[in-house]
């Protein structure tokens, strides 16, 4: 059965890991994602290791189900063809360093003069416009100006990066929510938009309650490990074997008293440096060191079982290979297995997309450079093999 974005037909321009992570959650939903590719170079991510039978892992884990068309849009005849091929799309996504479309001659004035109903999505490390716009947007380096990485690590160590491309996979899931929502908007209205994506915009945004509380309070907020900054306990500890994640429940029901019966201290259950969640945080030098000794008398199992047991939220801090062996994963069908034609199998990691009626697709590898171009030019343009071969030969495609 087609994904529940079956007939949605979108121009991927984008490249490395921001823009292709967000095409390909809607390439997951159904959507045909055409990824624009310069002719014998392609998206630079294809280069990235390591390299498995020649297959790049990190391009597989951001452009699977894609396809895949050669065109150089440094010509005046490729940007001919790429203005054909917008006519039959809903949207273009891309990712380039603001005005560099324009160069091109690809600004959203001259698109919408060939489809006045797409949906055109410029995404960016600082947006079309402002102080930063013209500076060049790493992940690492929008996490730093964003403030992620100065409340990330232990309390009075240095900045640390997540250790996932946060400031990256935070601005893919906008984009993909800004073009699901403009698409629902032109079947109101008809018509298509621009929409401006800045990478440090959503860093602001997924700061939640850090930004918001120095904002109200003038307290800036700094590292504290694995601790939340308004709840305590509510982290991880260290274990007789490892480490278990714990998080109380505060308010009206808080789980305190049975926390303290759990760890064999029911002598500070009463205590009025501890009597909630904010009091604990407040009072934290002062109940830290009685946590963690307690914590370390028993394994992460035994933790687990002893409190789930009672009803107080926990689990184990996995590492990446216990996680992946998860009997939660397997249930839940997150890793599968992609086909090379040449290269063999690979386990990649599935779609979280669960439909009940229109369920998403993820089982299709990366494509290869080009692999769909001559398909897409006769398809979508009606172009002759001799058509293809002309534009071939003039290094065009």
């Amino acid at each position: 059965m087609a994904g529940p974005l079956n007939g949605i037909r979108i121009l991927d321009l984008t490249q490395v890991l921001f823009g292709p992570f967000a095409t390909m959650l809607l390439s997951d939903l159904g959507a045909e994602v055409i990824k624009i590719e310069r002719p014998e170079v392609g998206d630079i991510a294809r280069g990235n290791g390591p390299l498995v039978r020649g297959v790049s892992t990190y391009f597989l884990s951001l452009n699977r189900g894609k396809k895949s068309i050669t065109l150089n849009l440094a010509t005046q005849r490729g940007v001919e063809v790429f203005l054909e091929l917008v006519r039959s799309a809903d949207a273009l996504i891309e990712n380039f360093t603001p005005g560099t479309m324009e160069k091109l001659g690809l600004s959203y004035e001259t698109v919408k003069e060939h489809n006045p109903k797409v949906i055109y999505v410029a995404g960016s490390g600082f947006g079309q416009y402002g102080p930063y716009a013209d500076k060049p947007a790493f992940d690492v380096i929008v996490q730093a100006m964003g403030g992620i990485m100065s409340i990330t690590g232990e309390e009075g160590g240095p900045p640390v990066r997540p250790g996932a491309s946060y400031g990256d996979i935070a601005a893919g899931l906008f984009l993909c929510i800004a073009t699901l929502a403009a698409l629902q908007e032109r079947n109101v209205s008809g018509e298509g938009q621009f929409i401006d994506i800045s990478m440090l915009d959503c860093q602001l945004t997924v700061l939640e309650n850090a930004l918001v509380r120095y904002l109200n309070t003038d307290e800036i907020p700094h590292a504290i490990g694995t601790r939340h900054p308004v709840i305590s306990p509510f982290q991880a500890f260290e274990t007789e074997d490892g480490y278990v994640a714990v998080a109380l429940r505060g308010g009206l029901k808080d789980q305190w008293p049975l926390f303290c019966v759990a760890i064999d201290r029911v002598d500070i259950i009463d205590d009025p440096r501890f009597k909630d969640g904010w009091s604990r945080t407040v009072n934290y030098k002062e109940l830290e060191p009685i946590l963690t000794d307690a914590m370390k008398s028993k394994t992460t199992r035994e933790w687990v079982d002893e409190l789930e047991r009672v009803g107080i939220p926990c689990g184990p801090v996995n590492n990446i290979a216990q996680i992946a062996d998860d009997p939660y994963t397997a249930v839940r069908n997150m890793i599968i297995d992609v086909n090379y034609p040449e290269a063999g199998t690979f386990r990649v990691v599935n779609t979280p997309f669960k439909f009940s009626r229109t369920p998403s697709v993820a089982e299709r590898s990366s494509p290869d450079l080009g692999e769909h171009t001559q398909d897409v030019l006769k398809e979508l343009l009606g172009m002759t093999p001799e058509d293809i071969n002309t534009l071939r030969d003039a290094g065009i495609i």
